[in-house]
């Protein structure tokens, strides 16, 4: 049994990116955000697109203005005003300024922007009462980005901020990755859909609608293959054409030691090598990972499917998602960093315990308490077979093998979720 850092270093050392060349389609712009950019982008723009003012004030020539002062103003003839948006027409001569405003294109000949505040005008003179810096209040053009030069790398998640930068270079079409397509199929006797009337010893598959969540959420496309019985032909044929179909293909149910647990020994009769079989952890110990070989090669090709087999408790779904599987997805978006799990060291509110044998999950809630995160632990059993008090939490505090007790306000780990 794998400790759960080895298993999270053998999982995302089998995960290939998507390929650039092969993965990537078109987009609009519009339609861009949350997408992982293939390609680096450069734009044949200069920001600023010109010398510009970052304050509403007066465009000057500094040598007019250097021992400017409250006694001994230097007095100015204006002979231009310069909206935003419009092209000066005036040079400034010696004695000279411009009214200008934010935005607004520094006139030739002026190289000093004084604010507003710190002048007096009078009809068509302007009083400037206070010596401003050299350029000062002055945008220079190609100061935030020279023309031809890379304005954004490939392999990062687009968000608003990167498409207003990629608006503001004119880019109205962009090459990103394909989403990943996760394969989701659930297994075993005992599961109904969530329209059906439920029997005796029948429970409501959940797992394959948090998965598929959690997958929309990653970014990447949920392929539902549904419920498959405990039949080892019917969930053969299932996993058989999961694998041709997708880039990850994740099961719940059917990988503990059970006499109804098939989905180890389908894999091989598949030709996958089975990596990991069970991680030393609460909840989540059954988790089976395995890959396909390509039909060209004897190993595992970048496109070939990778294979996470996740227990069928409810709660160890979710918990074995998030640890493993989520990194997973972004490493083959083609994201090149920001992957990996995100922990952080806060308070714990609660008595955290557990029995030390296994690395344990805890979930619950981080609340900023006077400037502090506090872990929170959401209230009632913490089984993995519990899946109502997993609802509003955002946090999994993490006790380390071996430790089974911490006290507040003793700090903990938690994994940060979403």
């Amino acid at each position: 049994m794998l400790s759960v850092s080895d298993a999270e270093a053998i999982i995302l050392n089998l995960v290939q990116p998507l390929d650039h060349q092969r993965d990537t389609e078109v987009v609009d712009l519009l339609t861009a955000d949350s997408r992982i950019l293939a390609t680096p982008v450069t734009s044949p723009l200069d920001f600023p697109h010109w010398d510009n003012s970052a304050m509403d004030g007066y465009a000057v020539r500094y040598e007019d203005v250097q021992h400017s002062s409250a006694e001994q103003p230097a007095i100015l003839e204006i002979v231009e005003d310069i909206p935003a948006g419009y092209q000066p027409q005036s040079t400034i001569q010696p004695g000279q300024a411009a009214r200008i405003f934010t935005g607004a294109v520094i006139p030739a000949g002026a190289d000093t922007v004084v604010m507003q505040e710190k002048t007096r005008r009078e009809e068509n003179r302007v009083f400037i009462l206070d010596a401003p810096k050299p350029q000062g209040f002055v945008r220079h053009k190609a100061s935030f980005y020279q023309a031809g030069t890379q304005l954004l790398p490939a392999g990062i998640k687009l968000n608003a901020s990167e498409i207003a930068v990629l608006a503001a270079a004119q880019c109205p079409q962009l090459s990103v990755y394909r989403r990943p397509r996760v394969a989701i199929l659930s297994t075993g006797d005992e599961l109904a859909t969530i329209d059906q009337p439920l029997q005796p010893g029948q429970i409501v598959d959940s797992n394959q609608y948090a998965i598929a969540a959690l997958v929309r959420e990653s970014g990447a496309e949920p392929l539902i293959l549904g419920i498959v019985k405990d039949d080892p032909v019917a969930l053969e044929k299932v996993i058989s054409h999961a694998v041709t179909i997708a880039d990850i293909v994740i099961s719940s149910g059917g990988v503990s030691v059970g006499d109804y647990d098939y989905v180890d020994k389908i894999l091989e009769s598949l030709g996958a090598k089975i990596h990991i079989r069970a991680v030393e952890m609460r909840p989540g110990k059954p988790l089976t990972v395995a890959t396909f070989p390509s039909p060209q090669s004897p190993v595992p090709s970048p496109h070939s499917p990778l294979y996470f087999g996740l227990p069928g408790n409810p709660a160890a779904v979710l918990v074995t998602f998030w640890r493993f599987v989520l990194p997973a997805i972004k490493k083959l978006s083609g994201i090149t960093e920001g992957w990996e799990s995100v922990f952080l060291k806060v308070r714990s509110h609660d008595e955290l315990r557990s029995d030390g044998k296994r690395e344990t999950y805890l979930w619950g809630k981080l609340h900023l308490i006077n400037g502090v995160y506090e872990f929170h632990k959401a209230g009632g059993s913490h089984s993995s077979g519990n899946l109502i008090n997993l609802a509003q939490t955002n946090a999994l505090a993490v006790l380390p093998m071996g430790t089974t007790l911490i006290s507040p306000p003793e700090e903990v780990q938690v994994l940060q979720l979403g």
